[in-house]
Order: structure tokens, then sequence, then C-alpha cells
């Protein structure tokens, strides 16, 4: 292991839940500061936290109490955000939503919209609504220190499908279907052509045949993951892990 990964992996990161800034004081919460007490950490250990707006900070631990922690910020740097990858999740079960939100996290992805598919009403218990939304986001947090990155993925409300095309942004618009073209060609031709990448990704059971009508007709490509019927949680992080290499790949515009 190289001296760089040693030294980071010897400090521990954590999510802050307001923006970081060289010279600030940052005061994490309760479930930051059990963790810290876990691991043991005192006053005057090195820490690393990360916004989800971009910026990752180094400084020191100055206070550690049961229900918070104090974090003296001597070092800030701001990372530009990687090339969109957006998806449209569906409303499902909750278990399955909150280990996709987590992976897509660490995946860098840029949105997360919720829909309300028709196949999506038969779910129970499901996961809709602000209280869910909340626990997404404390899920996508975690993953977010866990995987050291600078970017928490932009929270959208449950939407209908006519809401969630209607809010759909420009660029490359690709509906996963077992019979479409291969997701990494068409992929590689929307990363080749700069543009951002909006992923739908249907409910259990799939799409209705209007629903899925309705997505063409919006100009969403159907594309494929392989002749396998997946789950929504696989076929979520294959997706977005498929994209994002894409565009990883792509040479610079």
């Amino acid at each position: 292991m190289s001296a760089r990964r040693v030294e980071r992996a010897q400090v521990a990161t954590f999510a802050a839940a307001e923006p970081l800034a060289t010279g600030a004081s940052v005061t994490l919460g309760e479930e930051a500061a059990h963790h810290m007490r876990v691991r043991r950490l005192d006053p005057g250990v090195r820490l690393r936290l990360v916004d989800g707006e971009g910026n990752v900070g180094e400084g020191t631990l100055v206070r550690l109490a049961k229900s918070s922690a104090v974090v003296d910020l001597d070092h800030v740097v701001a990372h530009e955000p990687l090339p969109p990858v957006h998806l449209l999740v569906p409303v499902a079960d909750r278990d399955r939503m909150l280990w996709l939100a987590e992976k897509c996290t660490e995946l860098a992805l840029t949105s997360w919209r919720p829909v309300l598919w028709r196949r999506s009403k038969s779910v129970s218990p499901r996961g809709e609504g602000p209280g869910f939304q909340g626990k997404v986001r404390a899920r996508m947090l975690a993953a977010l220190a866990q995987c050291e990155g600078p970017w928490l993925p932009a929270l959208y409300p449950d939407a209908t499908p006519e809401r969630a095309i209607a809010a759909t942004p420009e660029g490359a618009r690709i509906l996963l279907d077992p019979d479409g073209a291969p997701l990494a060609d068409v992929a590689a031709a929307a990363a080749a052509r700069g543009q951002p990448v909006t992923v739908a990704l249907g409910p259990e059971g799939g799409f209705e045949p209007d629903e899925h009508d309705r997505l063409v007709a919006a100009g969403f490509a159907t594309a494929s993951l392989g002749g396998n019927i997946l789950r929504l949680e696989t076929a979520g992080v294959a997706a977005v892990a498929v994209v994002r290499a894409a565009l990883a790949a792509a040479p610079p515009a």
C-alpha cells in the first residue's frame, strides 16, 4: 500500500451538515460523536470532513462530548462535479431503495428522483414521502463519508411519471430494457457527445406498456444490461456504474 493510501486510511472521515470553509469550526452531531468514541478518537486527532457540496476538509478534533463534536478546519479543497448522471428510481421496497441509494452515492450519482409508477403502488412497505426521503439522505451521507466523496446526490421529492419526464434534463435519456442495445454502447455514444445521462429504472415487475411507450416518446433510448431480468437494485447499481465508467473513459471535450 502506498504511503498516501496509508495516510488516508489513518484519517477518519465524517459528513458535515454545513458547508466547509478553511478556518471554520464545524460541529458534528450525536451520531458522529458516538462513532468517534467507538473508534477511541480523542481531541487532537486529525479528521477529514465532507459536506456533499463539493468540499473536502481536514482539521483537528478540538472537543468531543456525548452529543456533539467540534472540528477546527485548517484546509479545505473544492472539487468540481463529475459529468452528470441522473437516476429516475422507482418507488419500491424500502430496504432495496436504501441499499440502492447507498451504492449510487458511492458511484457519484448526480441526482435521485423517485417515480411512482403504476406497479409501485402494489409494493408494501414502500419507500415514499418526506420521512423516507430523510432516511435516504442519512444513508447517502453515511455512504459519502465512507467513500470520501465530495458530492451528495441531489434529492428530489416523489413524482408522477408525467412530472418526472417533464423534469428530466437535456442530454442522453436511457430506458433500461432487456431488448435494447447494450448499455455500454449507448453510454459510450452519449459520453462521446459530452452529454449528461439520465437513466430510467423500472419498478418491480417492470413498466406497464403505456409507461414504456411514454418514455420512448419522450426520447428515452432503450438499453440492456444483458439477457437476464435483474432486480431493480441490481439493475440500478449496474447501470450507474456502466454509465459512470463510460463518462470517465471519454476524451475531454
